[in-house]
């Protein structure tokens, strides 16, 4: 699997044709064509980044995405 660090994650934020990852406790997931995240953002969570903190409370997010590598 491909290695993240914050950089290089950054560059997924699924703007401008971009795709659209976020990092999950140490896991990336490829969240460009999933229907609740649209031009990278859900809820106001934008993606790129590493957004754990931010979704601890909805582990239904992450039913069916595709792990895409790491995050350290």
């Amino acid at each position: 699997m491909k290695k993240f660090t914050r950089e290089t994650l950054s560059n997924y934020n699924g703007k401008n044709g971009r795709p659209a990852y976020i990092a999950v406790n140490g896991t990336v997931y490829d969240v460009t064509n999933n229907s609740q995240w649209t031009n990278g953002e859900y809820h106001n969570i934008m993606a790129g980044q590493d957004v754990s903190f931010n979704l601890t409370n909805t582990p239904d997010v992450l039913v069916n995405i595709n792990k895409v590598g790491l995050y350290n």
